[in-house]
């Protein structure tokens, strides 16, 4: 079993949302894996970077998106940080990977002063993304097999974007493409 697709990108590109929105289009299940590390350990994400700090928060999310890329055949969103550990882009090699592109303004825009992303909390969130950006955009590209930017358009938009990019991907590879590929979804347009 493998995933249709797995979404990357930074925080605000908007994984989970798109994710969501590509599943039901899709007629597939998504499996977030923030979501997941949550239900998993029962403490959300900021709680574990506080009281156990960012190793040990890392350590969690790689078993867990090695889990959903092992038995997940929907759609997979990972966190924006998991891209940072060897072992999941080793796994993301031989998956269908979209990237969710955005730029450092339109990022910080989203996020703005979420206190749930503990990595851009505190003082100064330009420079935190600014950094946390140059150091994972290598990383994403590298591990993307279709790239989508999100910057000013519409969830819907993009949805329809990354469908067909994933429909002629599949089509190409000669993969078996779900049930609602052949047919217009509710998302066209926008």
């Amino acid at each position: 079993m493998t995933p249709y697709a797995v979404l990357i990108g930074p925080p605000g590109a908007g994984k989970s949302t798109i994710g969501r929105r590509v599943a039901q289009a899709l007629e597939l299940e998504l499996l977030d894996t923030d979501a997941a590390i949550e239900r998993t350990t029962g403490r959300t994400i900021a709680d574990i970077f506080a009281e156990d700090g960012e190793p040990a928060f890392r350590v969690i999310e790689e078993q867990v998106v090695a889990d959903a890329i092992a038995t997940h055949s929907g759609i997979v969103s990972l966190g924006g940080g998991s891209i940072l550990s060897e072992r999941t882009r080793a796994l993301l090699e031989s998956q269908t990977v979209v990237y969710l592109e955005i730029s450092v303004a339109e990022g910080l825009r989203r996020t703005g002063a979420n206190n749930a992303r503990p990595l851009l909390a505190g003082p100064d969130p330009r420079t935190k993304y600014q950094n946390l950006m140059r150091t994972r955009r290598p990383l994403y590209r590298s591990a993307a097999t279709i790239r989508v930017r999100t910057d000013g358009r519409s969830p819907a938009r993009v949805v329809t974007q990354v469908v067909a990019k994933l429909r002629a991907h599949h089509e190409h590879a000669g993969a078996t493409t779900p049930p609602a590929l052949g047919r217009p979804n509710r998302f066209d347009g926008g």
